[in-house]
């Protein structure tokens, strides 16, 4: 509550924030294909003075940079939607936001279950609101936001269980909200998206609950083993994340600090053996040569350190890098949808697992938008302005929905 209050009272230090943007600006990398450049230019801004800011309060002691981050991403809060019953629940002690449409059914309608993405560390129930509301309505669904616990404050596997766990009851009770056994979809963007493929592994084999009938993944981040892939080296400095950051929220999640982050970078974490067990699902080797175009250049391989991979070995557990799920359980998954960008570090992570689904004969509905940047899904109607590109993938989520 004190913070609105805080916030004016260190104008002067936004300003030096601001100026400490400006300088930072020519460094980040805004590729002329991407979806209204300026537009994102003017985000990048925003969220790097946000993050100036919060490290300026962090050193006076006032409340830490992701305190200060959380805050401000929350966003302004929504009236009621005339088309919508919107209700705050708890699932298994998780919380949830539960959207039903006002309009009568034939029939039972689809559910989604939706987590939210934010590298595990940001986002909420009132940051995707108007994802989940525009997804509700456009699609005539029931949907469930889940409200994960988030990183640093909890570690590994305290999303997953927690998404798992509103799973479970929302399939448990889909009488109570008129929802249709056989049309239940998990859905997730970015850190969600791991989530959502996570959850979707764990289901698979369940016969006591009833059958996830898709998944569908916008931009997901799949995999720790290798932060060099094709569109990792081609996208490092494009908003709205960077490589860096990428490994950071990994590792925030993981262990709930970025310790060794340099070393995970570079690849020292793996052992050579694991590397090697790996490189069938995860290798440059499996990317399309049409993702290559842009530049990308073979790395020497880096000495392993095993202190490190003693600090990150569960990097290699697949509710945390679903990518690598052994064959036996993805052959059992679901209809799939995934959404990639082009000017994204997670492109390639979409990629491998478009791959591992088709060779394991699952059925997959790939859209791929060409002058996309990460996050752009939840900026489809950003702060008055939007982005064509984003409501355009959006609306491809709700044509797969419809489809089912």
């Amino acid at each position: 509550a004190l913070l609105p209050a805080l916030l004016l009272l260190l104008l002067p230090l936004a300003a030096l924030a601001a100026a400490a943007v400006l300088l930072g600006l020519p460094s980040y990398d805004i590729p002329p294909g991407v979806n209204q450049p300026a537009k994102l230019r003017l985000v990048l801004t925003l969220l790097l003075g946000t993050a100036a800011l919060g490290r300026i309060l962090e050193k006076t002691g006032l409340c830490s940079q992701i305190t200060f981050g959380r805050y401000v991403r929350q966003g302004r809060k929504l009236g009621l939607d005339p088309k919508l019953f919107i209700q705050d629940l708890q699932f298994k002690e998780v919380p949830v936001r539960v959207y039903q449409p006002k309009a009568t059914s034939d029939g039972p309608r689809r559910g989604i279950l939706f987590f939210h993405g934010g590298g595990w560390v940001f986002g909420s129930l009132d940051t995707y609101e108007k994802v989940c509301r525009y997804l509700s309505r456009e699609s005539d669904s029931v949907v469930v936001s889940v409200q994960y616990r988030l990183a640093p404050e909890h570690k590994y596997p305290a999303a997953y269980e927690d998404c798992l766990n509103a799973s479970q009851h929302f399939l448990q009770h889909l009488q109570h909200y008129g929802v249709d056994p056989a049309r239940v979809t998990v859905c997730g963007d970015s850190a969600g998206g791991n989530l959502a493929a996570a959850v979707s592994q764990t289901l698979a084999g369940r016969s006591d609950l009833p059958r996830l009938r898709a998944q569908i993944l916008i931009y997901p981040g799949l995999q720790a083993l290798d932060f060099n892939l094709p569109s990792y080296q081609q996208n490092r400095g494009v908003p709205l994340l960077f490589r860096e950051r990428a490994a950071f929220f990994a590792l925030l999640y993981l262990n709930g600090d970025a310790l060794h982050m340099q070393e995970v970078l570079e690849g020292s974490h793996i052992p050579p053996d694991m590397r090697l067990k790996y490189r069938k699902w995860v290798s440059p080797d499996n990317i399309p040569e049409e993702f290559k175009v842009r530049g990308v250049k073979p790395l020497r391989p880096t000495d392993f350190i095993a202190e490190v991979y003693e600090t990150v070995k569960r990097f290699c557990e697949p509710t945390l890098c679903p990518l690598l799920a052994e064959d036996s359980v993805v052959h059992q998954l679901p209809e799939s949808f995934i959404l990639t960008c082009e000017y994204d570090v997670l492109r390639d992570d979409g990629l491998l697992y478009k791959k591992r689904l088709e060779d394991n004969g699952v059925r997959v509905t790939w859209y791929h938008l060409e002058d996309g940047f990460h996050g752009i899904i939840s900026l489809y109607d950003y702060c008055g302005f939007s982005f064509p590109s984003g409501k355009r993938g959006l609306d491809r989520v709700v044509n797969f929905l419809k489809s089912l």
